[in-house]
């Protein structure tokens, strides 16, 4: 019996293979919470201003947008691109303006084709920017063929949030990339 009552005792709760489990738990919870800390990935640069700024540069805050900037092997166009608010599709009264401008230049120019791209910033889904993108694209569309511009000329294309004019992660870079984005065929 007394040898039995040895047994018994080295595997109470006092034993030395519980209190050497605490201290092991403890030592393993605090590396695995260091290198999850130290593997996590610095906030990316955030690039304020417009197309083309370089470091240092300063964004007017309020100043409308005129114009977004060519994409490489992109030729001018006298079509400027209209910009719209967040989630939306309704043109605002800067774009109409816009528009009342490109209906001028497009019945001057009335063999030229063009292909209006709908355009949103990055928050989002990829699913809804491309049905957000479809909508502006739509919107600009029936503007235009309500001013007189023949439907069978324009073209519409969504490519949501997959082609920004500006990188960034803040409104300075958003306003630019919610857009509807003439190209010319003829």
């Amino acid at each position: 019996m007394a040898a039995k009552g040895r047994e018994l005792k080295g595997k109470g709760v006092g034993s030395s293979m519980t209190r050497w489990r605490g201290p092991l738990w403890g030592s393993v919870f605090f590396l695995a919470g260091a290198l999850l800390l130290a593997g996590c990935p610095k906030k990316p640069e955030v690039q304020t201003g417009g197309p083309g700024a370089m470091a240092g540069d300063k964004m007017t805050k309020g100043a409308p947008i005129r114009e977004a900037p060519l994409r490489p092997g992109e030729k001018p166009s006298a079509l400027k691109d209209v910009f719209f608010d967040f989630d939306k599709s309704v043109l605002r009264t800067d774009a109409k303006q816009t528009l009342e401008n490109d209906l001028q230049w497009l019945t001057a120019n009335s063999q030229v084709r063009i292909v209006l791209e709908g355009h949103c910033d990055e928050r989002g889904t990829n699913e809804y920017n491309l049905a957000l993108g479809e909508r502006r694209a739509k919107t600009v569309r029936d503007y235009l063929v309500a001013g007189g511009v023949d439907s069978k000329r324009i073209s519409t294309i969504s490519y949501g949030e997959e082609r920004p004019f500006v990188l960034g992660h803040d409104e300075s870079a958003w306003q630019w990339n919610r857009r509807g984005h003439f190209v010319v065929v003829k």
